[in-house]
C-alpha cells in the first residue's frame, strides 16, 4: 500500500507510539510518507529517525504562527504556485469560503492554501492515516477539494476528543463522521465517546497503541535500599505529576534513600521545579528533561515503580493510555496510575498494577509504601503486567492487525 500519515509534529520524542507504527508499516513493505504541521526537535531524536531516513519521507505544512506572517506567506504561496495549479488553488479558496463550517479549524482563514502545497504533484495514496481528529478534518477537506485520494482513517487519542471538543464544540466532527471511512479510537473508553457524539458504531474499531516487547526484556523485581521511582511524561497538567511529587515528598522522611526521576519536559517545568524546592525534596526528586528511548529503558531497569498519576486538567484535557505504563509493565516494573480515560483497560487494579482516584496524594503515597515493603507483591504484579502487555499491547501484533485493517479498508468499495 501507499500510505500517508498525518501528524501534528514530527519527529517527536514523546510520541514513540506513532513512530513505531510508521516503522512497522515500512517493515511490512508499505510505502509511507509523513505530513506534519511542525518540525520537531531534530537535534535529539530516536534512532529510528535516521535508521529509516524518515525525514526524507516527511513534508511540512508551511503555516507561520503569526497572523500577519500567515497572510504574507499565503500571498507568497499563491503567487509562487498559482501557475502550477491555478484551477485547483482558485477552487480551494472558493470552496472553503462556502463550506468552511464542515471542517472547523483546518478551514480557518487562508489555511487551506498552506495545506494543499505539500500535496501538489503527489501520486495518489491508498490510505490516509490521520493521528488526532484535527488531522482527520484536514484530510476530509483535502479530499473534498480533490487534492488527495484514498480511504481516510483517523486515530483518536485523548486531547482530540476531550479538550478539543471544549474549544470547538461537540459538533466539530459531525461532517467528519459522515465522510470518514474509519475511526480508530485507542481505547474502548474513547470508542464509546465517539459513538455518543453521533458516529456510526460500524465505522469504529478500537486499535490500541503498543510497544515493541522485544525492546523491554522482562526482569523480576529485586530488593534494593536505593528505592527508585520513575515517571516518563510531558510536563503538562493532565499528567498529574504535581500529585506524585507531593506523594513522594511525604515518604522521604521515613525512606531517606527514596529517589524519584521524572523524564520529560513541558510548560510546567518551572512550576514543578518550584514545588520540589518548596517541599525540600531537591535531593530526592529530579526533573531530567527528555531522553532517548534507549536511555529510558535503561532507567526503567533500575527503577522499582513507575508512576503515571493522570488527571483531567482544568481545561478538560484527557489522556489516552500512557505508553510509559506499557513499557514499565513489559519490563516487569509495577505501575501506579489513576482511574482516568482508558487506563483501566490496561491496568487491572490489584492484579497487574494499582489504580487510584485522580489527585489522591495520600492514596498514592500509601500504595508506594506498601510496594516498597512487599517484594513478593511486586513480583506477582510484575508477572501479570508483562502478560497483559504481551497479549494486548504488543506492537508486533498490533501492527499486523493495523496492516489487515488498512488492507481491508483499501479494498472495500462500499
Amino acid at each position: 500500500m501507499r500510505i500517508a500519515v498525518l501528524v501534528d509534529q514530527f519527529p517527536s520524542l514523546s510520541e514513540t507510539f506513532i513512530l513505531n507504527q510508521i516503522t512497522g508499516l515500512i517493515d511490512r513493505g508499505h510505502e509511507v510518507d509523513i505530513y506534519s504541521d511542525r518540525l520537531g526537535n531534530i537535534q535529539q531524536t530516536h534512532a529510528e529517525i535516521q535508521q529509516y531516513s524518515l525525514l526524507d519521507r516527511t513534508y511540512y505544512t508551511p503555516v507561520p504562527g503569526n497572523a500577519v506572517l500567515r497572510i504574507i506567506s499565503a500571498i507568497f504561496l499563491f503567487l509562487r504556485n498559482f501557475w502550477t495549479a491555478p484551477k485547483l488553488i482558485l477552487r480551494a479558496i472558493n470552496f472553503v469560503r462556502y463550506n468552511r463550517a464542515n471542517y472547523g479549524e483546518p478551514a480557518s482563514f487562508l489555511k487551506p492554501l498552506h495545506l494543499i502545497i505539500p500535496w501538489l504533484n503527489q501520486t495518489p495514496y491508498d490510505v490516509i492515516l490521520c493521528h488526532y481528529g484535527r488531522n482527520g478534518l484536514k484530510a476530509t477537506l483535502l479530499k473534498d477539494l480533490g487534492i488527495i485520494q484514498g480511504k481516510i482513517a483517523v486515530v483518536f487519542h485523548g486531547y482530540d476528543i476531550s479538550r478539543y471538543l471544549d474549544m470547538h464544540g461537540e459538533d466539530i466532527y459531525n461532517y467528519l463522521f459522515e465522510q470518514v471511512d474509519l475511526l480508530l479510537p485507542i481505547s474502548q473508553y474513547w470508542q464509546k465517546k465517539l459513538i455518543a457524539l453521533g458516529c456510526n458504531p460500524h465505522k469504529t474499531i478500537v486499535h490500541h497503541m503498543g510497544i515493541d516487547c522485544n525492546k523491554f526484556n522482562y526482569a523480576a523485581p529485586s530488593f534494593s535500599k536505593q528505592f527508585a521511582l520513575l515517571s516518563v511524561a510531558r510536563l503538562v497538567e493532565k499528567k498529574g505529576l504535581e500529585y506524585s511529587i507531593r506523594a513522594v515528598a511525604q515518604l522521604i522522611p521515613r525512606y531517606p534513600h527514596l529517589q524519584y526521576q521524572i523524564v520529560g519536559d513541558g510548560v510546567l517545568r518551572q512550576e514543578l521545579d518550584n514545588l520540589i524546592q518548596q517541599l525540600n525534596a531537591t535531593h530526592h526528586i529530579k526533573l531530567l528533561g527528555w531522553k532517548q528511548q534507549a536511555e529510558i529503558i535503561s532507567m526503567m531497569e533500575n527503577s522499582a515503580l513507575v508512576l503515571a498519576p493522570s488527571v483531567t486538567s482544568r481545561d478538560g484535557d484527557c489522556e489516552g493510555i500512557p505508553v510509559c505504563l506499557m513499557e514499565s509493565m513489559a519490563k516487569g516494573v509495577p505501575a501506579l496510575s489513576t482511574y482516568h480515560s482508558g487506563i483501566s483497560e490496561l491496568i487491572e487494579d490489584g492484579k497487574s498494577g494499582y489504580l487510584l482516584p485522580e489527585r489522591d496524594v495520600s492514596g498514592l503515597a500509601s500504595k508506594i509504601e506498601i510496594l516498597i515493603n512487599d517484594l513478593e507483591l511486586r513480583t506477582i504484579i510484575s508477572l501479570a503486567g508483562r502478560q497483559k502487555v504481551e497479549q494486548e499491547y504488543n506492537l508486533e501484533l498490533l501492527n499486523q492487525s493495523l496492516e489487515q485493517i488498512l488492507q481491508h479498508l483499501k479494498s472495500d468499495q462500499a
